[in-house]
Order: C-alpha cells, then structure tokens, then sequence
C-alpha cells in the first residue's frame, strides 16, 4: 500500500487487520445532469471519462481534478479483486465520508444509499461480491444552495468569500473494504468510572459465540471479562487494577482486545469525567480552564481533506505550541483519525455539526439535522478527548423569518438523551433556546471594553450578550466561545475582525489584552479564539493556511499557560 494516499487504517479505535485500502485512482466523471444512472453509468464495463485520486475531493489539488465550479452530480469506479477465503465470512464496504447523498453499487447492483455528507456509513457487501474482480461504482449528488442540506463553510457562491470557502462534492475520506467472520462485533459503548476505577462496556454483537476482553496499560493488563454464548447488546463491567486517568496534555489510553468467536477486535478508551459544577467545567473532579482554538479543519491542497495523518497530528501540535489545550472543531465533523490524535495527546475537543447551509426558520430543517447528527454522536461518543457537543452554531434569522425554536430544542433533547455524560450547547452564540451552557461571541478589538463586558459576571452576575433581546442568561456556566479574531494579512484580499493592527507590537498587545480579560474573570470557565490558521481569504489565524507561524509561538503560550482565575 506504499503507493495509496491516506493508507493508514482510518478506524483507530475499531481496528481489525483483515481489511483493503480503496484509496488511489479511481474513473471519475461529473454528471451535472444527473442523468448519470438513466445513461447506464453504473452497469459493469461502462467507462467514465476522468480519473481522481480518492479520498480527495474533485475541488482540491491532491485530486488530480481541480474542477472548483458547482457539481451537482459525480461517479466514481474501480475494479477491486478479492479471494474465495475473504468471502467465506462477511464483506463491509466502508466510506470515511461522501458529501452529499451516496449510491454504491457493487457489480452493477445497488449496495445501498447514504444521506449525510460527513459521517462514515458502510453496507455489507458480501452477497454482491464474487472471488476475481469485481467493479465498484459511486454516485455522489450534492447541492450546497439547498436550504436542507447542511454544508457548513461551503460557499453557496460561485468564489469563495468572507468566512465561506472552496467546496467539497463526493468522497473525501478513505474508502475501504473489511472482512469479518458471519458472528461479529458490531460496535462497543464505554462508560468509564473514574471513582470506581472500572469501565462498562456495551457491546451489540452478531450471532452466537464466547466474548473475551481484555483490557491494558502500556503493556499491562488490567482486567478483563469472559462470557460464553454471547449474544446480542452485551453489557458487563471490567474492574481496573489500576487507574490512570485521562486528562488535559495526559492522554493516558486503555488498550482493549476483544474476541468473540472468530473476530477479533482492538479498541481503546479513556478513564475520565466530565460534568458541571456551577460556573465550573470539571475533568476528573477538578476545575479546568478551556483554553480552545477555532480549528476549521481545511487544508490548502485537500480542502476538507489532510494529505496525511501526519497533517491531522501536526496541527493538533501546532495548536499545543501556542498554549491551547484544545478545540471547537467548527462547522464540520472531524474525521476520526483526528479524534484518535486527540486522545492520545490529551487535547479537549467539542463535537460539532456544519450547520451552515441549512436554513433553521423552518421546521422541517430538523430533518437536514438530526439523523447526521445522531449518527455522529454514535461514531464518536468513545473519544475521551470529547467534552461536549454542540450541534448548532450562530443560527441566524433568514430573510426575517426567525429561527424555528422547537427544531433546536429537539436537537438538544436528543443529545441528551444520547449522551447524557456530557454537556450540550445548542447553538454556540445565538440564539440560545435550551442549553447546559450560555456561550457568546463578542470580536470587540479594544481590550479595555472586552473587558468591561465580562467583568460584570462577577460584579453583577450578568452577562455581557449582543443577543440579549432574543435570548435570556438565567445564571448558567458561561464562556466567550469566539473572540480575536485578529486580522494580519499575506495580502488585500484578506480580512479578519474589525480593524487590523498596525504592527505586530500592536497585535500581541491586543491578543494579551483580550485574553488576559477571561483568563482573570473567575466566573469564565473557558475561551475559545479565532482562530489556528487562515483560511483562503479569512486571514486572522495565528498561522499562515500554510501552517507557517506569524509570530513567536512562544509569545501566545506564554499568555495563554498561566492559571486562569477559576482554575483549582
């Protein structure tokens, strides 16, 4: 697999070693009209007219397309060979992420449909296979001008343009192919206790057959559980002979073998907590100060799509060198190697949805939500490294019609219901309907007034919100989730919150002035700055969208490392 891009296993924390890279050149065609399955595009032997390298999207220059015009529909194809010995078990056709709405077919036949165009879905596969070669088509539709289609800092323009920017049609995550025994593991759930010392595990299995896991530290084993005949949801708890906590810069990992039957399944979790006490956010019992970074997630050469894993690992530690200790990884949903990173380096992050593109004044927009959203939840409700959810960001009011409350509120109540470990925010800044924490955005440049703003939390217990008359603080746990936003542009075209300093003496003073505001307001359990990098024409990143520093990283992390007032 040396020559595939993207070859690492996409899944890290639901690893099985019989699986195939689909990554690298495939047949590519755009299909505009859509007429794509009516011309027969999807039969066996019908050639398309281009090639693409996948997982990158057709926009992006990895691809070997670079086609940045509206795609409304493509197709991919390619042949893949498999064995009579991998067919004797079960197939899995795996798709990292396609945007928008997915049709598979596999030899002609059509494997199956997927709506949502950043959460991972497969089909098993196994009785459309066949030992030699076989031929695998994908059509992809997207439309980011579609009020129901979530497409989060897609630019419905033809350019891209302030905080909009180049879309992402089709696969942009890795497609493979997995093999499995006919009784296997579906999926597993922990529940860590950190005062117990022990994790619960709920495990949906497939037919019949004796369950092992066993869990490790760094080598050691530290329990495990054995059931015989085993079936179906499977819940039962490991008692931990020791306890290694994960937390903030400690991305301490249990390590989990499971075995049922013939399949064998590697995984890992995190001892830790998550809860709120008053103002307070707690990890592990103490109370933590979030210092996060606005991290959009785009790439110059992959758009929505790193050029390697090392890309994902580097700009967690890009972030880390400036002080942050974590994310809001905003309007998009991170693939999961990026979350695996994160647990293993310690760094918070908060699960988000790109809202964007979907017009919330409607009610029905809840269906443009909420399966993707769940299903996120679901795929990613192991990470440690994710402290809260939030689905919502800035919902808008749309050509004076005002955003339709209920749709927030039931998004919110499912979370819970999902997930009811962690914190929700329903929407990060405005407008709040029903929530676990008050968050605001406020880009005011001058230091002394950001600071004027906050300082009435604890003087007063009121909070500074330019949103006031549509939404009501009522006392709850409360950070400034956007704020700098400081311009210092490569060139014209770029821009970046109110007016840029002139200097860079005057930049630091401003990002220290701002920031020191909350890190000394004792009722501030968090920050969250924009942003880690520029992208294309938003130019306010603390790095160049090349990943190059503007300033000495040793500066930020000097302001931002030291304690906050609320910190324990």
């Amino acid at each position: 697999m040396s020559n595939i891009p993207r070859k690492e296993y996409p899944r890290p924390q639901f690893v099985r070693e019989n699986w195939m890279n689909l990554n690298g050149t495939w047949a590519f065609e755009i299909d505009n009209g859509r007429s794509g399955e009516a011309r027969g595009l999807q039969k066996v032997g019908t050639a398309l007219s281009g090639e693409i390298t996948v997982p990158f999207c057709p926009e992006s220059e990895l691809s070997g397309v670079q086609h940045t015009d509206f795609m409304y529909g493509v197709w991919y194809k390619r042949t893949v060979t498999v064995t009579e010995k991998q067919l004797k078990g079960r197939a899995v056709l795996h798709f990292g992420a396609v945007d928008y709405c997915a049709k598979v077919f596999v030899n002609g036949k059509l494997a199956g449909t997927h709506k949502g165009g950043y959460v991972s879905f497969e089909f098993d596969v196994t009785a459309l296979l066949k030992a030699g070669e076989n031929e695998i088509a994908v059509y992809a539709e997207d439309n980011t001008r579609d009020r129901l289609i979530p497409s989060g800092k897609q630019s419905e323009q033809y350019n891209s343009y302030g905080c909009f920017y180049t879309r992402t049609t089709g696969i942009w995550q890795t497609v493979w192919l997995e093999f499995t025994p006919k009784a296997y593991i579906s999926r597993v759930q922990y529940y860590p206790n950190i005062t117990a010392g022990t994790v619960t595990v709920t495990a949906e299995l497939v037919g019949t057959a004796n369950l092992t896991a066993t869990a490790s530290f760094e080598g050691k084993e530290m329990g495990s559980y054995t059931a015989e005949n085993a079936c179906g949801t499977h819940t039962f708890t490991i008692k931990l002979s020791e306890k290694h906590l994960w937390d903030v810069g400690c991305g301490n990992l249990y390590d989990v073998a499971f075995a049922f039957g013939e399949d064998n399944v590697t995984s890992y979790f995190g001892l830790r907590e998550v809860r709120l006490d008053g103002h307070k956010f707690r990890i592990n019992g103490r109370s933590v100060f979030q210092r996060l970074v606005l991290d959009q997630g785009f790439y110059p050469d992959g758009i929505y799509t790193a050029p390697s894993d090392e890309a994902l690992e580097n700009d967690i530690k890009l972030s880390l060198a400036v002080g942050f200790n974590g994310a809001r990884l905003h309007e998009k949903i991170f693939e999961e190697r990026f979350l695996y990173h994160a647990d293993r380096l310690g760094y918070i992050v908060w699960g988000e949805f790109p809202n964007w593109g979907l017009d919330s004044s409607y009610a029905d927009s809840v269906y443009g939500i909420l399966p993707e959203w769940t299903e996120e939840i679901r795929r990613d409700f192991n990470h440690p490294a994710i402290v809260g959810w939030c689905p919502y960001n800035e919902t808008w009011d749309t050509d004076g019609r005002k955003q339709f409350d209920d749709a927030l509120d039931i998004v919110y109540r499912a979370t819970k219901a999902l997930d009811p470990t962690r914190p929700c925010i329903d929407t990060s800044g405005n407008y709040h309907v029903a929530t676990d924490i008050f968050c605001v955005h406020d880009y005011e440049q001058n230091p002394e007034i950001f600071k004027e703003h906050y300082d009435k939390l604890m003087t007063e217990g009121t909070l500074f919100d330019n949103h006031a008359h549509r939404q009501t603080y009522k006392g709850e746990a409360t950070f400034v989730s956007e704020y700098g936003g400081i311009q210092w542009s490569q060139d014209e075209s770029g821009w970046g919150y109110g007016t840029g300093p002139k200097t860079e003496e005057e930049f630091l003073t401003r990002f220290k002035g701002l920031t020191d505001a909350l890190l000394d307001n004792s009722e501030m359990f968090g920050l969250c700055y924009t942003q880690l990098t520029d992208v294309e024409q938003e130019q306010n990143g603390l790095y160049t969208y090349q990943r190059k520093p503007k300033f000495d990283p040793a500066f930020f992390h000097g302001v931002l490392s030291r304690k906050a007032a609320i910190e324990d």
